[in-house]
């Protein structure tokens, strides 16, 4: 539980006791106003949700991302046009064949197209000065499209741009992962589940790629955590937001014993769900 990929912390008087544990009366969740519960419960989900904001900026301002906002090229094939015709990198794109262009994506969309009539005539800015080169670009024969060979730079955030754009980052992911919900819901569109077992595989995979990875990793995995436990659901601490919601609005408590079964049932349906995607995860593993 001392690791940041979905422990808990068990509280005293949630029903939750183990044999022998007394709780002190006056110090039990149950004892506590409402609104400290409710603050409690969303607190948790809500340190998933920044753990995975703080991860993303140092991801931004440690390893950076690929700028596709711009045509500057940041790496060179080996064996590719680009590096026989001496484009080097640093240099920024401006036109393809006579049209200008400014996103890495407009400047490919244009190289596929121009590159099927013939040599492709490219301007780029070097430093003060601007160099023109004309270019073959064949097929390539792995993929059949034409590559002239290059990849985009990366861009690194300073400390400041990082939060915001972490903050931003976090706040899209969060809306595109609870639109994935409700389309999985209305069966609009199939959802890719996996468990625990699932979780530790890719985990490994991602510890595997190097230490950038597996922060963008952790990154998802609280965020997808505090989301998730943050649906109306019973024994989810949205579940338990809801009725604490409602204790709120009404100024009184749902029946403890009733409440406790409607959680035990959101458990039971919790765990089969668990095993279900944990067998799946199992036979995709082997």
């Amino acid at each position: 539980r001392a690791f940041p990929v979905g422990g808990f912390v068990r509280l005293a008087g949630m029903d939750e006791e183990a044999e022998g544990e007394v709780v002190e009366q006056g110090r039990g969740f149950y004892d506590k106003a409402p609104w400290k519960r409710f603050l409690i419960l969303f607190n948790g989900a809500l340190f998933n949700v920044l753990l995975a904001t703080v991860l993303t900026m140092f991801f931004l301002a440690g390893h950076g991302v690929v700028d596709l906002g711009n045509a500057t090229i940041g790496e060179l094939m080996d064996g590719y046009p680009a590096q026989a015709a001496g484009l080097v990198p640093g240099d920024r794109v401006l036109s393809v064949n006579g049209t200008a262009v400014t996103t890495w994506s407009d400047m490919s969309e244009k190289i596929r197209e121009e590159a099927l009539k013939g040599p492709v005539t490219f301007v780029v800015q070097r430093g003060a000065e601007q160099i023109s080169y004309t270019v073959a670009i064949p097929r390539d024969g792995t993929t059949g499209v034409p590559l002239l060979g290059v990849r985009p730079s990366m861009r690194h955030y300073t400390p400041g741009e990082a939060l915001r754009s972490a903050f931003s980052h976090t706040v899209t992911m969060s809306a595109e992962m609870l639109r994935g919900i409700v389309r999985w819901v209305t069966g609009a569109e199939k959802a890719d589940v996996t468990g625990p077992l699932g979780i530790a595989a890719m985990a490994g995979q991602a510890a595997s790629r190097g230490l950038w990875t597996f922060i963008s990793f952790l990154s998802l995995i609280n965020l997808n955590l505090g989301l998730i436990n943050l649906l109306p659901f019973p024994a989810l601490d949205g579940g338990r937001l809801f009725f604490t919601l409602g204790e709120m609005i009404l100024r009184r408590r749902l029946p403890p014993k009733l409440e406790n079964y409607i959680h035990i049932s959101g458990f039971v349906l919790l765990i089969a769900l668990i095993l279900y995607v944990t067998w799946q995860d199992v036979l995709r593993l082997i």
